[in-house]
């Protein structure tokens, strides 16, 4: 690198095993949710290694933003296979996960096996109220991002109803917002007019590797066959493993079941890891009773202590589901659990790839079009109402443990208020956040039977 920090030159070539060990990092240090995730990677990759520019990073979020399922996972598997490659995306997507997933499980087994210990659970009283404030304060940015306007507003408005009133399934409150948002576009495409979506960027750090107008390498080059290849590829590797468990277990065993449900929810995450929750909160704690509803803020609370993308919670909810129902007897618990977490992981993360080493190459070769944006703005309003349900849910949960014929949790609304505050006003980092609840939580745990509270 040039030593002249006015104009510095060109960054040498970025080789495979360079960047597989800053992906491992990153997929090791990870924190904050996706928000922080993708502000990290592009601290690291724009400014500070200067391996693509600005512009072609943004011009990759963009895309990911659109596309259902972890956006900040799907954007380092983007640049992985931009920089090198099918097998550089490949590497850069599962050392992003792959952390994540073993501590999930180390955790998860922790959980199951001793969370009802006073220590634990006192851990988690405290945890549980953060958790509510960081779904509403993912509601917020999330809304602020996405009703720029009267009719998006609208839509958002429209999917809590549906959801919170009317109780309809996820699925099809994005297919109405799809349909709703095709149809503004072509009456209303004002309602779509672009502003900045991001903040200026810094001043030039010089040139990147993959700068501005570096050439769209041959790999990312849009060819029908390519497209066919991953297509195909995607639907074997999806094939194979549910055959499997069909055969082997049949179509009503959980395994199977998480499976098929998982790979639903890949296709139904639009607007990012809190959007799924709702869905899969209907079906894992609802539909199939996996998991209890404070399992699931539990499981919740455990992603945002971790690292990688939030929506690995997944995980947790495969190893409590397989793990409380003893699907391979009562002597292999754990094992019931690791295997269903890591069968969870691979049916959730699989279409991302697909939608990454397919898309991308088309993408590159096209420009944002509103018959294509529109729909997929208006799901995005959707699921802030969505997630604005599942904050409702987890709040009741959290105040009214029992009903509202039970008693109202007055430690916990203090904690939620205050844990609300912090992130939203004092912008104090999450992890800081969910640490100090924990220990106010293991505090108040033990005072409350002392000053008549329990």
């Amino acid at each position: 690198m040039n030593s002249d920090a006015t104009t510095p030159g060109t960054p040498a070539p970025v080789s495979l095993q360079q960047a597989l060990w800053f992906w491992l990092k990153l997929g090791l240090t990870s924190f904050g949710g996706p928000a922080g995730q993708i502000a990290m990677m592009h601290e690291a990759l724009v400014h500070q290694r200067r391996w693509i520019s600005d512009q072609r990073f943004l011009h990759a979020l963009n895309y990911c933003m659109l596309l259902p399922g972890p956006e900040a996972q799907q954007l380092a598997t983007y640049i992985g296979w931009l920089m090198h490659k099918t097998w550089g995306g490949i590497f850069a997507g599962v050392l992003f996960v792959l952390p994540s997933l073993l501590l999930l499980i180390g955790l998860s087994w922790v959980y199951m096996a001793w969370g009802h210990l006073p220590v634990l659970a006192g851990l988690f009283f405290g945890i549980k109220p953060a958790v509510a404030a960081l779904v509403l304060q993912a509601c917020y940015r999330l809304g602020s991002r996405a009703l720029k306007n009267r009719w998006m507003w609208g839509v958002s408005a429209a999917s809590f109803v549906a959801i919170f009133a009317l109780h309809l399934p996820f699925p099809l409150i994005v297919g109405l917002a799809a349909l709703t948002g095709w149809l503004l576009g072509r009456w209303h495409p004002e309602a779509f007019a672009m502003k900045a979506g991001h903040a200026a960027s810094k001043a030039a750090d010089g040139p990147a590797w993959i700068d501005d107008h570096s050439p769209t390498p041959t790999h990312a080059l849009f060819s029908t066959r390519r497209l066919m290849l991953v297509l195909l590829s995607g639907l074997v590797l999806w094939v194979l493993p549910m055959w499997f468990l069909w055969r082997s277990v049949g179509w009503d065993h959980v395994f199977t079941q998480m499976s098929w449900f998982f790979t639903k929810a890949a296709f139904l995450t639009f607007g990012g890891a809190y959007a799924v929750l709702p869905y899969v909160y209907q079906g894992a704690v609802e539909q199939f009773a996996w998991l209890t509803p404070l399992q699931m803020m539990d499981g919740l609370a455990l992603g945002e202590t971790t690292p990688g993308p939030l929506i690995m919670v997944v995980a947790f909810v495969g190893f409590v589901g397989a793990y409380a129902h003893a699907v391979l007897g009562p002597n292999q618990l754990f094992m019931a659990g690791a295997l269903a977490a890591c069968l969870v992981t691979w049916f959730t993360f699989l279409p991302s790839f697909i939608f990454i080493l397919g898309g991308g190459p088309f993408v590159e070769s096209t420009h944002r079009q509103l018959k294509f944006t529109a729909p997929l703005s208006a799901i995005t309003a959707a699921v802030v109402g969505v997630i604005l349900n599942l904050a409702v849910f987890f709040i009741y949960h959290l105040l009214w443990p029992q009903g509202l014929a039970g008693p109202f949790q007055l430690p916990s609304a203090v904690m939620m208020v205050l844990a609300a505050l912090a992130l939203m006003r004092l912008k104090l980092n999450v992890m800081l956040v969910i640490a100090l609840s924990a220990l106010a939580g293991l505090a108040l745990q033990s005072l409350m039977p002392l000053i008549g509270l329990e």
